[in-house]
Protein backbone atom coordinates (compact mmCIF):
# COMPACT_ATOMS: atom_id res chain seq x y z
CA UNK A 1 0.00 0.00 0.00
CA UNK A 2 1.14 3.72 -0.35
CA UNK A 3 -0.05 6.94 -0.74
CA UNK A 4 -1.59 8.70 -3.72
CA UNK A 5 0.51 9.12 -6.77
CA UNK A 6 0.24 12.89 -8.09
CA UNK A 7 -2.28 11.35 -10.92
CA UNK A 8 -4.45 10.18 -8.34
CA UNK A 9 -4.41 13.05 -6.52
CA UNK A 10 -5.34 14.76 -9.43
CA UNK A 11 -7.95 13.08 -10.64
CA UNK A 12 -9.78 13.16 -7.15
CA UNK A 13 -10.85 16.36 -4.94
CA UNK A 14 -9.28 14.80 -1.57
CA UNK A 15 -9.53 18.01 1.38
CA UNK A 16 -7.90 16.99 4.52
CA UNK A 17 -8.09 19.35 7.90
CA UNK A 18 -5.66 17.50 10.57
CA UNK A 19 -4.30 14.55 10.23
CA UNK A 20 -5.04 11.71 7.78
CA UNK A 21 -3.45 8.16 6.93
CA UNK A 22 -3.73 8.07 3.23
CA UNK A 23 -2.76 4.15 1.80
CA UNK A 24 -3.78 3.28 -1.10
CA UNK A 25 -2.88 -0.13 -3.37
CA UNK A 26 -0.84 0.90 -6.66
CA UNK A 27 -3.65 -1.02 -8.72
CA UNK A 28 -7.13 0.29 -6.86
CA UNK A 29 -8.38 2.44 -9.45
CA UNK A 30 -9.79 6.00 -7.64
CA UNK A 31 -11.58 8.54 -10.17
CA UNK A 32 -13.09 11.49 -9.55
CA UNK A 33 -13.95 10.87 -6.16
CA UNK A 34 -14.72 12.74 -3.17
CA UNK A 35 -12.17 12.37 -0.23
CA UNK A 36 -13.19 14.51 3.11
CA UNK A 37 -11.36 13.91 6.48
CA UNK A 38 -11.42 16.29 9.17
CA UNK A 39 -9.71 15.71 12.51
CA UNK A 40 -6.75 13.48 13.77
CA UNK A 41 -5.54 10.02 13.28
CA UNK A 42 -8.14 9.10 11.00
CA UNK A 43 -7.11 6.53 8.40
CA UNK A 44 -8.15 5.02 4.69
CA UNK A 45 -7.48 2.14 3.45
CA UNK A 46 -8.59 0.78 0.09
CA UNK A 47 -7.20 -2.68 -1.23
CA UNK A 48 -5.77 -3.98 -4.41
CA UNK A 49 -7.88 -3.86 -7.56
CA UNK A 50 -10.45 -1.98 -5.97
CA UNK A 51 -12.42 -0.16 -8.00
CA UNK A 52 -14.27 3.69 -6.89
CA UNK A 53 -15.97 6.46 -9.53
CA UNK A 54 -18.07 9.78 -8.04
CA UNK A 55 -17.79 8.32 -4.89
CA UNK A 56 -18.01 10.27 -1.57
CA UNK A 57 -16.01 9.19 1.30
CA UNK A 58 -16.22 10.91 4.56
CA UNK A 59 -14.58 10.83 7.57
CA UNK A 60 -15.09 13.23 10.48
CA UNK A 61 -13.71 13.21 14.02
CA UNK A 62 -10.49 11.73 15.30
CA UNK A 63 -9.58 8.33 15.42
CA UNK A 64 -12.28 7.37 12.23
CA UNK A 65 -11.42 5.04 9.62
CA UNK A 66 -12.52 3.22 6.55
CA UNK A 67 -10.82 0.33 5.61
CA UNK A 68 -11.99 -1.21 1.55
CA UNK A 69 -10.59 -4.52 0.70
CA UNK A 70 -9.12 -5.85 -2.25
CA UNK A 71 -11.35 -6.47 -5.85
CA UNK A 72 -14.26 -4.41 -4.28
CA UNK A 73 -16.35 -1.73 -6.99
CA UNK A 74 -18.05 0.80 -5.19
CA UNK A 75 -20.48 2.33 -7.66
CA UNK A 76 -21.01 5.53 -8.57
CA UNK A 77 -22.93 7.76 -6.02
CA UNK A 78 -22.14 6.14 -3.10
CA UNK A 79 -21.27 7.67 0.05
CA UNK A 80 -19.30 6.39 2.46
CA UNK A 81 -19.41 8.12 6.11
CA UNK A 82 -17.15 6.95 9.43
CA UNK A 83 -18.17 10.03 12.29
CA UNK A 84 -17.14 10.29 16.00
CA UNK A 85 -14.07 7.84 16.09
CA UNK A 86 -16.23 4.92 14.66
CA UNK A 87 -15.26 2.56 11.84
CA UNK A 88 -16.20 1.10 8.44
CA UNK A 89 -14.75 -2.31 7.21
CA UNK A 90 -15.51 -3.55 3.89
CA UNK A 91 -14.01 -6.76 2.97
CA UNK A 92 -12.71 -8.25 -0.19
CA UNK A 93 -14.74 -8.62 -3.17
CA UNK A 94 -17.58 -6.69 -2.57
CA UNK A 95 -19.80 -4.90 -5.12
CA UNK A 96 -21.73 -1.56 -4.13
CA UNK A 97 -24.01 -0.54 -6.85
CA UNK A 98 -24.99 2.80 -7.55
CA UNK A 99 -26.18 4.94 -4.24
CA UNK A 100 -25.13 2.46 -1.63
CA UNK A 101 -24.98 4.88 1.57
CA UNK A 102 -22.86 3.41 4.90
CA UNK A 103 -23.08 6.12 7.71
CA UNK A 104 -21.56 4.89 11.42
CA UNK A 105 -23.61 8.14 12.67
CA UNK A 106 -27.26 9.77 12.11
CA UNK A 107 -25.07 12.58 11.04
CA UNK A 108 -26.17 15.15 13.87
CA UNK A 109 -26.51 14.66 17.50
CA UNK A 110 -29.51 14.60 19.18
CA UNK A 111 -29.93 15.14 23.45
CA UNK A 112 -31.98 14.30 25.61
CA UNK A 113 -31.56 16.15 29.16
CA UNK A 114 -28.08 16.81 27.86
CA UNK A 115 -27.31 12.93 27.34
CA UNK A 116 -26.39 12.46 23.55
CA UNK A 117 -29.32 9.06 22.49
CA UNK A 118 -27.44 8.50 19.41
CA UNK A 119 -24.13 7.78 19.28
CA UNK A 120 -22.68 6.34 16.89
CA UNK A 121 -21.51 2.53 16.12
CA UNK A 122 -19.25 0.93 14.10
CA UNK A 123 -20.25 -0.93 10.72
CA UNK A 124 -18.95 -4.56 9.27
CA UNK A 125 -19.26 -5.68 6.14
CA UNK A 126 -17.81 -9.35 5.53
CA UNK A 127 -16.48 -10.67 1.91
CA UNK A 128 -18.26 -11.03 -0.99
CA UNK A 129 -21.32 -8.55 -0.22
CA UNK A 130 -23.60 -7.22 -2.86
CA UNK A 131 -25.32 -4.07 -2.25
CA UNK A 132 -28.24 -3.32 -4.69
CA UNK A 133 -28.85 -0.29 -6.12
CA UNK A 134 -29.79 2.73 -3.28
CA UNK A 135 -29.32 0.75 -0.62
CA UNK A 136 -28.57 2.51 3.14
CA UNK A 137 -26.61 0.63 5.80
CA UNK A 138 -26.99 2.24 9.35
CA UNK A 139 -25.14 2.49 12.15
CA UNK A 140 -23.77 -0.41 14.21
CA UNK A 141 -24.91 -3.27 11.50
CA UNK A 142 -22.67 -6.06 10.76
CA UNK A 143 -23.21 -8.25 7.53
CA UNK A 144 -22.38 -11.38 6.73
CA UNK A 145 -20.20 -13.00 3.96
CA UNK A 146 -21.99 -14.27 0.43
CA UNK A 147 -25.02 -11.88 1.64
CA UNK A 148 -27.25 -9.54 -0.92
CA UNK A 149 -29.24 -6.37 -0.25
CA UNK A 150 -32.20 -5.77 -2.14
CA UNK A 151 -32.45 -2.97 -4.01
CA UNK A 152 -33.79 0.42 -2.37
CA UNK A 153 -33.13 -1.37 1.19
CA UNK A 154 -32.41 0.17 4.32
CA UNK A 155 -30.14 -2.01 6.63
CA UNK A 156 -30.76 -1.51 10.45
CA UNK A 157 -30.12 -4.75 11.92
CA UNK A 158 -27.40 -7.49 11.40
CA UNK A 159 -27.47 -10.02 8.80
CA UNK A 160 -26.09 -13.85 8.70
CA UNK A 161 -23.89 -15.14 5.89
CA UNK A 162 -25.16 -16.35 2.65
CA UNK A 163 -28.34 -14.22 2.90
CA UNK A 164 -30.54 -12.15 0.78
CA UNK A 165 -32.63 -9.22 2.51
CA UNK A 166 -34.43 -6.59 0.98
CA UNK A 167 -36.80 -3.93 2.14
CA UNK A 168 -37.38 -0.81 4.30
CA UNK A 169 -36.58 -2.01 7.03
CA UNK A 170 -34.65 -4.57 5.44
CA UNK A 171 -36.21 -8.47 6.08
CA UNK A 172 -34.75 -11.81 5.03
CA UNK A 173 -35.85 -13.15 1.74
CA UNK A 174 -33.79 -16.08 1.23
CA UNK A 175 -31.23 -17.70 3.29
CA UNK A 176 -28.04 -20.21 2.47
CA UNK A 177 -27.93 -18.81 -0.96
CA UNK A 178 -24.02 -17.54 -2.61
CA UNK A 179 -23.66 -15.37 -5.53
CA UNK A 180 -21.07 -14.19 -8.09
CA UNK A 181 -19.66 -11.03 -9.98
Amino acid sequence: MKKFTLVQKLRNKIKVKGKLILCISKSAKIVNCVIISKGINNQLLIGDETTARHVTIEIVGNNCSIDIGQNCILGEGSYLSAKEGKHILVGDECMFSRNAKIMTSDGHPIFQNNVLVNQAKDIRIENNVWLADNVTILKGVHIGKNSVVGINSTVTKNIVSSTIVAGNPAKEVKNMITWSQ
